[in-house]
């Protein structure tokens, strides 16, 4: 490529771009535009722009993105302040594309890549539209200032290009240089803390174990840093370590399914090991989810830190990322600027956590994201407790490609003795196993796992009949406040040193995000993954005797919750293979032995046919076939999951005279950002999240609407809450009533 030659245009542009502040910032565009150039060049020092040749195209397009913006019209418009006229003007985007000459470029792909990016670094129309039909207000506006003419082809090519992975990385990086230097915010933050601060960790052990040092998992996530791992590591093997570990001194994103697990883990990276002070500016580790801006109210009270720390967060500038699925990997639906998170991502190294937690369609998306982000230059790290076969070969498809690097690691430890009924789960031998425990005057800290918050209901009403003393239940459909209150009650009494004497109810909300250890577990069937995910729970660290039975697993469950057409949300294949594979279990089970269950049950020749494969296969051909900018980001949705947050008419009635109170806040013009997010959290945790089925139920029984914002309200509904959480009237519907 031949270098960039500026000496050819006129003075009057050069007059113009280096001195008529017509940026939004009141700087020059000649400012504004060695601001992107600083940008790129930073981005470029740590390494991150792995090609030459990108870091050159990148720089001719951060030079010329904003030229257009030198023509009459726009210039009137800023010093006016007056709105675009269509009549009169075309968008900057468009007209910076005639300052660009095809002759700077050796190869004529590189042109049109430079042109896509420029011309779509903004959406302010559909630019080869008004490429094709606006030639002579083009030409009249350009008409002061040497420019280069676009053959015919010009527009087609740079249509044809959007799917070209080097002009996706092009664009991407210059949006990630404009968005920056747009925002005057730091486009990275260097990583040059983290292996610091893992020996720092070690060392911080060894004052209590002077012979601590890194397990083999650890080990080995540090010795393969430079590939792509998948790693099967049983719990508590220091899975979070590990992927630090292989992370090291680059940017990294953590990627796990559920929020609570997020949270966790964020408050342990950033204050146990990075050691972020709260009342210090923070740029080591980000927290990325819908509820990440809250979070970070409720952990500082400094307004400053938490408004900067929450941009930067979103804008990826921070170096590590604890973040939930859907704010990374919805790049796979080519949405209007998506390509911004696809540059991010390709000097990138991801940690997948516990990926058999997914479902078909977030799966698809998952594996079409792993796939995109190697190909254009990230890594990915696979560390899962379980991996079933049939997602390890979608992994490795040919001959594995994407250069995984595989460990097992499990220990001798047997933590689980099962016993196996081939029957429904009864309040009867729950009670029996606790009454005999309380005799025998042992810890008695049972846990029991239910496939939907129905059953939960009905064992806790059953064993709530019996007179236990200590009986508690925990699922999805609490309001928020009385969910946190139970989550910190179960943290505390399933800590594994605590001796206790109770029983906790739950659902699928245990299998992953709760760090919690108890003696016994009872739980139904759903699927092999997630029973080997519930063990987890019982007897977590292995250090309590397992000579007796202590988990008891019920093969028998409600038909209704198989699936069948669009009903139904247990794979029944899976659940079959499942239940045939745990026939003739009965006593000790090994980890090994666990990680030769699953290898010889979920294979791709057993799951194929299965509900779930043909939704994979239909998610992931469907996202697969999308063409840029098809889908609009405002429909993106991974989870076709439907829900509403309402306040029961019971907990309005009595929190009533606190809400009003809160309302008043969010209503002051006085109140500033983070008093009104505040004011409008505490409310919202009076909210429990039902689906659409429940809304129709509850249809005639609205009472009224709380307005929290200016498009946002929050209605109150007659309903059934009580300490069971909120209840139905009718009959269970499978959809939305399982976790």
């Amino acid at each position: 490529m031949n270098k960039m030659d500026l000496s050819k245009f006129t003075a009057k542009l050069y007059k113009i771009i280096k001195e008529d502040k017509i940026i939004k910032e009141n700087k020059t565009v000649r400012e504004h535009t060695d601001d992107l150039l600083n940008n790129l060049e930073f981005l470029n020092d740590l390494g991150y722009i792995n090609k030459e040749a990108i870091y050159n195209l990148t720089k001719i397009a951060c030079e010329y993105h904003d030229y257009g913006k030198v023509n009459r019209e726009f210039q009137n418009r800023i010093k006016n302040e007056t709105k675009f006229n269509e009549e009169k003007e075309i968008a900057h985007n468009v007209l910076s594309l005639y300052f660009i000459n095809p002759d700077d470029f050796e190869e004529e792909k590189d042109y049109y890549r430079v042109c896509f990016a420029v011309l779509y670094h903004h959406y302010y129309c559909d630019g080869l539209k008004v490429l094709s039909e606006k030639n002579d207000l083009i030409e009249n506006l350009l008409s002061e200032f040497e420019t280069y003419e676009l053959d015919e082809f010009t527009p087609m090519e740079i249509g044809d290009i959007k799917s070209d992975d080097e002009a996706i990385l092009i664009k991407g990086f210059l949006n990630k240089c404009d968005f920056s230097a747009s925002g005057n915010t730091e486009i990275e933050y260097k990583n040059d803390f983290l292996e610091e601060s893992l020996e720092g960790l070690l060392n911080s052990w060894k004052i209590d174990n002077k012979d601590a040092k890194w397990n083999e998992l650890q080990q080995f996530a540090k010795n393969n840093r430079d590939n792509n791992i998948m790693v099967v590591a049983q719990t508590g093997m220091g899975k979070t370590e590990a992927g630090l570990h292989w992370i090291g001194n680059n940017k990294g994103f953590f990627i796990l399914p559920l929020k609570t697990a997020i949270n966790a883990i964020y408050n342990r990276v950033s204050n146990d090991i990075v050691k972020e002070n709260n009342n210090e500016e923070k740029h080591k580790v980000a927290l990325i989810h819908s509820d990440s801006l809250s979070y970070y109210i409720s952990q500082n009270e400094d307004t400053n830190i938490v408004l900067d720390h929450h941009r930067e967060g979103k804008q990826l500038s921070i170096p590590i990322s604890i973040a939930t699925l859907d704010q990374i990997f919805d790049f796979v639906f080519k949405y209007k600027g998506y390509e911004v998170k696809l540059a991010t991502l390709s000097y990138s190294k991801v940690v997948i956590d516990e990926i058999q937690m997914y479902s078909a369609d977030l799966l698809a998306y998952l594996i079409l994201g792993i796939k995109t982000i190697i190909r254009l230059g990230g890594k990915v790290a696979i560390l899962t407790a379980t991996l079933a076969p049939f997602v390890k070969d979608l992994l490795l498809e040919d001959n594995n490609k994407l250069g995984f690097v595989e460990g097992t690691f499990v220990n001798e430890l047997k933590r689980h003795n099962l016993k196996i009924y081939d029957d429904k789960i009864n309040a009867d031998v729950i009670y029996n196993k606790y009454i005999d425990n309380k005799e025998k005057k042992i810890s008695n800290k049972i846990l029991v796992v239910c496939n939907t918050i129905k059953k939960a209901q009905e064992i806790y009403n059953e064993l709530k009949d019996k007179n236990i003393d200590n009986l508690n239940i925990l699922h999805s459909k609490f309001i928020k406040r009385d969910r946190a209150y139970k989550e910190e009650q179960i943290l505390e009494f399933g800590k594994t040193n605590n001796i206790g004497d109770g029983i906790w109810i739950s659902t699928q909300i245990v299998e992953a995000s709760l760090d919690i250890d108890f003696d016994y577990l009872f739980t139904e069937l759903s699927d092999i993954n997630a029973l080997f995910q519930r063990l987890g729970r019982c007897n977590r660290k292995g250090v309590k005797p397992a000579y007796d039975y202590n988990c008891y697993v019920f093969l028998q469950i409600e038909r209704n919750l198989l699936t069948n057409g669009d009903k139904g949300f247990i794979d029944k294949k899976i659940y079959e293979l499942s239940k045939e594979a745990l026939r003739n279990v009965d006593g000790l089970l090994s980890e090994e032995e666990k990680v030769n269950i699953i290898n010889r049950t979920l294979t791709t020749e057993n799951i194929k046919g299965s509900d779930y494969w043909s939704k994979y296969t239909e998610f992931f051909d469907y996202v697969s076939g999308l063409n840029p900018y098809e889908v609009d980001k405002k429909d993106v949705k991974l989870r076709n999951i439907i829900s509403f947050d309402i306040i029961p008419q019971c907990i309005y009635e009595k929190n009533e005279s606190e809400i009003e109170s809160l309302l008043e806040i969010i209503n002051d013009e006085k109140t500033d950002k983070i008093n009104r997010i505040k004011s409008i959290d505490k409310i919202k945790s009076f909210t429990v999240s039902v689906g659409q089925y429940d809304i129709e139920l509850l249809k005639n029984k609205l009472i009224m609407e709380l307005e929290v914002g200016k498009y946002e309200r929050i209605p109150v509904y007659k309903c059934n809450y009580s300490e069971l959480g909120f209840t139905r009237n009718t009959k269970e519907d499978v959809y939305d009533n399982f976790i």
